[in-house]
């Protein structure tokens, strides 16, 4: 199969370094400003060194900036990045997908699937581009330099998939399935997003060791930030997101749930399980507050989490606490100019049976 990578961060070297190794013909594309490791891959020969979980040399077809290259004939297109990368893959895309591509934004984020369909130009429903989602990225993993990337953990189980139109991801789950057997189809995007753990996570792990990250002394975000009393923040945001999920009808597991299922933990609670987990050991924290873990999984996870609260009638204190003094570490009003709300996702003004609805009939 012909798979295209948009995106040469972390996740993006993983998912084209372990495609490459399971035989597949992948191209790796990201645009010019994100060109150092595209450059180092080149400079390899096109190859990724690839450590941990995945092991070995994968060689790539392609690794460079033209996405025509990238795109031309490939069955199936992964866009891995942040949130804030959605949107720009997406625009690069439009007009180049063709009918049949199946893209897989990996993980959907906060909406990924919805904010790359809409940015395509598309219905939600419409057949001839399958844009789907994946519940996380399937690995835990780092960038170690040069076109080194290490795998901490690669994913057996717990990874969920959805897709727009809803009723095509069973077909198209078996895409993915080809690099990851362990994908389990999920009945729309509203599962996938509210399953996603980052958002549980990382803001109450970074917030309470705000501290230590600005200090010059590095420190292991989970064996050693994660204390039983930033466990009880975390497990108070995850009933919040639990409660949501419950009332769009969008069941999903808990947090600790699903890392034991994914292999990342051995106890399913919140007080010991991430600081002893077998897949998160030796994961050094940030030394920015500036990174993805407030900026992202608040400014767009948790305030997107909130307004879905709001349409749902679901009190979320613990989230919104979060919300208001990341801000104030940060400096500025996340809440203020949201760029990731029903709203800018084209579901303004729906309830919760709207939401439903648009998600798996079309809007």
């Amino acid at each position: 199969m012909i798979i295209a990578v948009l995106g040469s961060g972390n996740g993006g070297c993983a998912v084209a370094a372990d495609c490459a190794l399971h035989g597949h013909e992948v191209r790796l594309f990201d645009f010019e400003r994100f060109g150092e490791t595209v450059a180092a891959i080149r400079s390899a020969g096109d190859a990724i060194e690839a450590t941990g979980d995945v092991e070995g040399r994968a060689q790539l077809a392609y690794a460079g900036h033209d996405l025509g290259v990238a795109l031309e004939g490939a069955a199936l297109v992964y866009v891995v990045g942040p949130s804030y990368a959605t949107a720009p893959f997406a625009d690069a895309c439009r007009g180049r997908l063709q009918s049949g591509q199946h893209v897989v934004v990996c993980p959907g984020t906060n909406g990924g699937a919805i904010v790359f369909k809409r940015v395509l130009g598309l219905d939600l429903a419409d057949p001839s581009v399958v844009v789907s989602e994946t519940s996380t990225l399937p690995y835990a993993c780092r960038l170690m330099g040069e076109n080194r990337v290490h795998v901490y953990l690669k994913l057996q189980a717990g990874l969920f998939m959805a897709s727009l139109p809803s009723g095509a991801v069973d077909e198209r789950a078996a895409d993915v399935a080809a690099v990851y057997a362990g994908v389990t189809p999920y009945d729309n995007v509203f599962q996938t997003l509210l399953q996603n753990g980052n958002n549980v996570i990382h803001p109450a792990v970074s917030l309470l060791n705000v501290g230590r990250i600005e200090s010059p002394e590095d420190f292991l975000f989970y064996e050693e930030g994660v204390t039983p009393g930033v466990g009880r923040l975390m497990e108070a945001v995850d009933a919040e997101r639990l409660a949501i999920a419950e009332a769009l009808d969008a069941p999903i597991l808990s947090e600790p749930g699903v890392g034991v299922l994914q292999g990342y933990m051995t106890e399913e609670n919140y007080d010991t399980a991430y600081s002893r987990a077998p897949g998160f050991k030796g994961i050094v924290a940030q030394t920015t507050l500036e990174y993805r873990y407030l900026t992202e999984d608040v400014g767009y996870g948790l305030i997107l989490l909130t307004d879905l609260a709001r349409v749902t009638g679901v009190a979320t204190p613990a989230m919104g606490a979060i919300i208001t003094l990341v801000s104030i570490v940060l400096g500025r009003d996340l809440r203020a100019g949201a760029e990731r709300t029903l709203e800018t996702l084209g579901l303004g003004g729906l309830g919760p049976e709207g939401l439903r609805a648009a998600v798996e009939s079309g809007h």
